[in-house]
């Protein structure tokens, strides 16, 4: 694996650790299964992108890029608790709707290029510039500040009277109920805010590669389900706040991966699902072989 390809998987591992945040929220706090993320995404992007080619501020069109992520989320929310309709048969129908609805923003076309517009990374590139630093840390500098600022407002939400009312939801709706908390509420608001973090991360992505695809958010969840599970297998799940840096530094490990897989050439681009099957599967099983070699070595020294 080369110098360059190891920065950009390192560069791609933080601004998707954002997506993996988001997907933390749901499957890991909630413990709700939510593919709402693979149309999220794109929307992020593409809310981003049409408003950026309409003259807006790039920075300020993070803030309707989250909010459109947020209600889709709400929707998918709402589907399960109000309609009681299944989570996972919710997430599928508003992940469904966001395919024709993403076409919708982009003006009826698949993609919206952003050649030539203005986005986030040209005011740190000319900062980066003025200090006689190389411009290529760019994207990579924005997205660890990012990142670093999301995790900590993670973590000082999940400890919150909100956060604990998430945590609780997540762990045991029926003794949190019991307690008067509406675990209706703390569902929407959190896939809400699971979905807003996913569209953040299409927005940047899509700044970042000059583009918004209509495809760009196939495959998404799968993604964030083996960085989170590679995340928890390295690093644990003991301590609340090693379990929100560990789905960051598992997105970086993730794509690390990929990337050392496609430097060999039996794998390429198109091999990309096989790789990721293979990691997640390996991540899962290696805790239960760990633990089925202590117990035998338990068993012998006994």
């Amino acid at each position: 694996m080369t110098f360059f390809a190891f920065t950009g998987a390192v560069e791609q591992g933080l601004v998707f650790g954002l997506m993996t945040l988001g997907v933390f929220i749901t499957f890991r706090v909630l413990d709700f299964p939510d593919l709402t993320v693979d149309g999220s995404l794109p929307l992020g992007a593409a809310v981003s992108s049409i408003l950026i080619t309409k003259g807006l501020n790039p920075w300020l069109s993070l803030p309707p890029a989250m909010l459109a992520g947020f209600i889709a989320g709400m929707i998918t929310g709402f589907l399960t608790t109000k309609l009681k309709i299944l989570h996972l048969l919710a997430s599928i129908l508003t992940m469904t709707a966001l395919y024709s609805i993403n076409i919708k923003v982009m003006g009826g076309r698949p993609n919206i290029a952003l050649i030539n517009s203005p986005t986030v990374f040209e005011p740190v590139r000319q900062f980066l510039i003025s200090l006689d630093l190389n411009p290529w840390l760019t994207s990579s500098l924005l997205f660890l500040v990012l990142v670093s600022i999301v995790v900590g407002i993670m973590i000082w939400l999940l400890r919150t009277e909100f956060g604990q009312a998430l945590l609780a939801t997540g762990d045991n709706p029926g003794m949190i109920t019991s307690l008067g908390v509406n675990t209706h509420f703390t569902i929407v608001v959190g896939v809400g805010l699971s979905n807003a973090l996913v569209a953040l991360c299409g927005a940047l992505v899509a700044q970042n590669q000059g583009a918004s695809e209509i495809s760009m958010g196939v495959g998404t969840i799968v993604a964030g389900l083996a960085s989170i599970v590679i995340g928890e297998t390295i690093f644990g799940t003991r301590y609340l706040i090693v379990r929100v840096i560990s789905a960051v530094l598992g997105s970086i490990f993730y794509r690390l991966a990929i990337a050392l897989a496609l430097s060999f050439n039996f794998f390429n681009p198109s091999d990309l699902n096989l790789i990721t099957a293979i990691l997640v599967v390996v991540a899962l099983c290696t805790p239960k072989i760990k633990a089925h070699l202590r117990n035998r070595g338990y068993r012998s020294n006994a």
